[in-house]
């Protein structure tokens, strides 16, 4: 077991006060976007093997199979194949979209043949990886949900707002998306918002912004309870991105509240963006980013609407689910093998719940504090805000049958624990 120690990462849109009160710091005034836990070598997080301090790649580098286990290698490669965070949103986040695998590796060997530096602000691919990803939220200090934008609403329930707002510049999205097959009406009406002339921008958000803030204050009228419930968020986003198509772009999608313990997953493709809240957030290895607004980063639009998936989609809220003939398990399913999050819910002085090895994984207290004891006896004590990487170990046979090497528990006189198991499935 190794004790990490993470990177935060100070981006602009992160909380003051998220992050400090999950890691018992005070805060610094300066915004505290995401703690990285992994190797991902942008900002790997270090351990201590008696050696001074030494980065989780460098480690892993060194010996692949000893660390992750020769299957995980073959599988996936000699790198840890998922990226581990807690994100704490103050502002929204880009509205974006990820390629898939395919996307990912053909873009990223065009940009390197083209000879575009890895660190231009106009390059699109950092890596030859894809990026699904799955959030999970966790209780806010403020007691605040966690809030997010996924996947585009029906063209017609989107044509309703639309309609409903009464401004003229928005009619011409509503006729598309009234009048046109949903891939079609989609692609198109996403097309003319990102291509509208900076000055046509400015003015269509600033009269939808004041319509959204009209109507958030006179009731639904007509409106979805879901639809009506998010137009003060939508209209908030104007507010903060005035010039921004991306605000228009926003109303195209589906808006959701996370409760702690609720979960999303993004597959590639799908638009999205998070507006608000901390959570837990595991992906594949990935920093490949097509951005289509909420953002003065670049935009590369004939690639992002290559890149998308024109269809509605429900946002497909995900809550955990018992693992059959697990130690008390509860997994958020998802479609891919690079990843794999559970939770462990740990009521001090139980029984220890054990905790399979034959995977490399890391666990991150968020609640509480636990105990970690492995097969030899050693143990190591996490408390919130911290994390372990478990190398991967093969089952040991104990009275006639397999079990496993590592005992998750409660730290004795803390009140209930919640640890976060990020693996990959095998």
């Amino acid at each position: 077991m190794d004790r990490l120690t993470n990177t935060i990462r100070p981006y602009a849109w992160g909380s003051r006060t998220a992050l400090p009160a999950l890691l018992g710091t005070p805060p610094t005034g300066e915004p505290q976007a995401e703690l990285w836990m992994g190797a991902h070598p942008g900002a790997p997080s270090t351990v201590h093997r008696g050696q001074g301090p030494q980065t989780l790649d460098t480690v892993i580098g060194a010996d692949p199979e000893g660390e992750l286990g020769a299957p995980v290698v073959q599988r996936f490669g000699p790198a840890l194949p998922f990226l581990l965070k807690v994100l704490a949103a103050g502002e929204p986040l880009s509205l974006q979209v990820h390629p898939d695998l395919d996307q990912a590796r053909a873009g990223f060997a065009d940009e390197e043949r083209r000879g575009v530096p890895i660190d231009a602000p106009d390059r699109n691919y950092k890596d030859a990886n894809h990026k699904p990803e799955l959030i999970c939220a966790l209780d806010d200090a403020e007691g605040a949900a966690f809030e997010g934008l996924c996947g585009f609403r029906a063209p017609d329930a989107t044509a309703q707002l639309l309609e409903s707002l009464a401004v003229p510049a928005l009619a011409p999205l509503a006729e598309v998306l009234r009048g046109k097959p949903e891939e079609e009406a989609l692609r198109e009406a996403l097309t003319l918002i990102l291509t509208a002339a900076p000055t046509t921008v400015r003015s269509t958000v600033a009269d939808t912004t004041a319509a959204l803030e009209r109507a958030a204050a006179a009731g639904p009228d007509g409106l979805p309870e879901e639809i009506h419930s998010a137009l003060a968020s939508y209209a908030a986003l104007g507010h903060a991105f005035p010039d921004d198509p991306g605000v228009v772009a926003a109303l195209l999608l589906n808006h959701v509240r996370l409760q702690p313990g609720e979960a999303l997953y993004l597959g590639a493709g799908i638009p999205h963006a998070y507006l608000s809240g901390i959570g837990v957030e595991l992906m594949a290895n990935s920093d490949n980013v097509l951005r289509c607004g909420l953002t003065s980063k670049h935009v590369d639009v004939p690639e992002l609407l290559r890149i998308v998936h024109f269809r509605s989609t429900e946002p497909g809220v995900l809550r955990p689910v018992p693992v059959p003939g697990s130690d008390g398990e509860a997994l958020y399913p998802t479609p891919i093998d690079e990843f794999r999050l559970s939770r462990y819910l740990l009521d001090p002085g139980a029984h220890g719940r054990r905790i399979p090895t034959v995977t490399p994984q890391i666990l991150l207290c968020t609640e509480g504090a636990t105990v970690l004891t492995d097969a030899d006896g050693g143990s190591l004590t996490l408390r919130r805000g911290e994390s372990a990487f478990i190398p991967a170990h093969g089952t040991r046979a104990v009275q006639g049958s397999d079990v496993t090497d590592l005992l998750v528990a409660g730290a004795s006189g803390e009140a209930r624990s919640t640890v976060f198991r990020a693996t990959v499935s095998m």
